[in-house]
């Protein structure tokens, strides 16, 4: 029987946060994206928003995979990014295409920052999580592209609803 030393166990706790992060990351997504094709799914921004939505399911798909196999729980927090998720879709959709377009722009910006830090941090030892994050960041970036060229920027109040939703999606993966 093989003994875990302590760096070991310290390793795969640090990637178990890894996944368990990501995971509830791409859930909240889904939900966002949920909201927003509820409200907009027959508008103009109807089919690039279910583009998205759909790469975030596989996102979210993989993640589910990577936790079963590595017996990763998920966050207890659950619940409440069923709810976030839900209100930041929901209301940024009331708001409009271009409100919707924002709320990716900013999500995505900050998922940018997120993954590339962790493949920076996962070593040769984790191929697979690497390539996984390395795909989805740059689906994410092509999210985030896609949203700025369908008018984020020319959404009310673009700055303050970019800079509120940023704030607190890095307060989301903090937590």
């Amino acid at each position: 029987m093989k003994q875990t030393l302590p760096n070991e166990l310290l390793h795969e706790e640090q990637i178990a946060r890894m996944i368990r992060v990501n995971h509830a990351g791409e859930y909240g997504a889904k939900r966002i994206y949920a909201w927003q094709l509820a409200v907009l799914g027959k508008s103009p921004c109807g089919d690039v928003l279910r583009h998205m939505a759909q790469q975030e399911q596989v996102h979210l798909d993989k993640f589910a995979d990577m936790m079963a196999k590595r017996r990763v729980r998920p966050t207890a927090l659950m619940p409440l990014w069923h709810v976030a998720g839900f209100a930041l879709g929901a209301v940024t959709a009331f708001m409009g295409e271009k409100a919707a377009m924002a709320c990716t722009v900013a999500v995505e910006s900050v998922i940018d920052e997120h993954y590339a830090a962790q493949e920076v941090e996962l070593g040769e030892d984790e191929q697979e999580l690497k390539q996984t994050v390395s795909k989805f960041r740059v689906e994410e970036q092509e999210h985030h592209d896609t949203a700025l060229a369908n008018g984020a920027e020319e959404s009310p109040l673009y700055g303050a609803l970019t800079s509120i939703i940023k704030l607190n999606t890095k307060l989301a993966i903090w937590l």
